[in-house]
């Protein structure tokens, strides 16, 4: 207990659950940072390796992420440990039993992120009926399928380069973690007129200056391969993604990819940070110094979450693009306005834009940031 409120400062969290179930094999946490807004919305991340620092700081980009987007939500985050290549059965039961366990928790909406999908979302809606990004045959918008981050990512990068004297025509991407957001940003930079030169995943890297074939990455993927398996490229390791000289540079996976041990290595204009908290506090304050303008996850990643509220509104497919690609533009342009003319790293400014939205609707709330008496469960 006391390990969590080491977290906690004047914006949260409400609340943190342990869900505990050793005949299942079910070990699990939920962070719901702040709910001033309204109740929180946040991805079911699941991994062998997640934590509670991971899921707290997941939930607080959450509760940034959901205020810059001007969304009735607040933020929260739910890890569950394990593999998400189990066999489907295995996986099922433990996403349902971590469900139900939060059936009473009102405050908090499933979403997929990292090692969970639509179908995850579908077994949630099943047990307590409340989740986004539900599949189409329930009423859903499949966000991850329809790239609703990707999009988002795609349009803050497209601003972003103005920023940069950057002609996104014949602009060279890299792709750390070509998987649901990876590949639909580097699908719809390509639309733009970007050509993707690297990409990675869990497996490998590959490269090629003159340009990969996306549809064909994509195939691999869907396959059960991984880019690596990819013939007409470099074959590098992991790791070397971060090598790969380009214009605009991905980060679409796991967090604190980019750190000081290796962000040097880097060259690139601009980073886009497509996954959530990839890069640390220091990293990104040496990216700055180096002219890179590192786009803010919270700001740049925002596709997914305003998809699932819109869905959870009602919306339609035409209403989230058209949403998605006006508030990634007009945040992107606010946030980078404002480092330049206080002079200070992008992340700063998006910091106070969104916190100064969280504590707007606290003003309006009886507890401040807690939907009843303050405390932790």
């Amino acid at each position: 207990m006391e390990d969590a409120f080491r977290f906690a400062d004047e914006l949260g969290p409400t609340k943190v659950i342990y869900v505990y179930e050793p005949v299942l094999g079910l070990k699990a946490i939920l962070v719901v940072d702040n709910v001033a807004a309204g109740p929180s919305i946040g991805g079911l991340r699941m991994a062998r390796d997640v934590s509670l620092e991971e899921c707290f700081r997941l939930a607080r980009a959450m509760t940034l992420k959901n205020a810059a987007a001007e969304l009735p939500h607040g933020g929260g985050k739910s890890v569950l440990f394990g593999d998400p290549k189990m066999p489907k059965p295995g996986k099922e039961k433990l996403v349902r039993a971590f469900a139900s366990s939060l059936r009473d928790t009102k405050e908090y909406i499933f979403g997929p992120d990292m090692g969970t999908d639509e179908e995850c979302m579908a077994w949630v809606r099943d047990e307590i009926g409340r989740s986004v990004g539900l599949p189409r045959e329930v009423g859903g918008i499949p966000l991850d399928e329809i790239g609703a981050t990707g999009w988002g990512v795609a349009h803050a990068t497209e601003v972003a380069a103005q920023y940069c004297d950057l002609e996104l025509q014949g602009a060279r991407v890299v792709v750390q973690g070509f998987g649901a957001v990876g590949k639909h940003s580097a699908r719809f930079l390509a639309a733009k007129g970007t050509v993707l030169v690297g990409a990675s995943d869990s497996r490998g890297t590959i490269s090629n200056q003159d340009g990969l074939d996306i549809d064909a990455l994509v195939e691999l993927k869907d396959a059960g391969g991984s880019v690596a398996d990819y013939d007409n490229g470099k074959k590098l390791s992991v790791d070397e993604v971060v090598d790969i000289e380009c214009d605009i540079w991905i980060p679409a996976a796991r967090p604190d990819v980019l750190r000081m041990d290796n962000v040097a290595r880097l060259k690139t204009k601009v980073v886009a940070q497509g996954a959530n908290i990839p890069a640390t506090a220091d990293a990104e304050k040496y990216l700055h110094g180096q002219g890179v303008i590192s786009i803010p996850d919270f700001i740049a990643n925002a596709g997914g979450v305003i998809c699932a509220a819109l869905e959870y509104q009602g919306s339609n497919e035409t209403t989230v693009f058209e949403v998605i690609e006006d508030k990634l533009r007009r945040n992107t342009q606010l946030v980078l306005d404002a480092a330049l003319k206080e002079d200070v790293l992008p992340r700063q400014a998006a910091q106070e834009l969104a916190g100064a939205r969280v504590r707007k609707a606290m003003d309006y709330r009886r507890w401040s940031v807690f939907s009843s008496a303050p405390g932790f469960l």
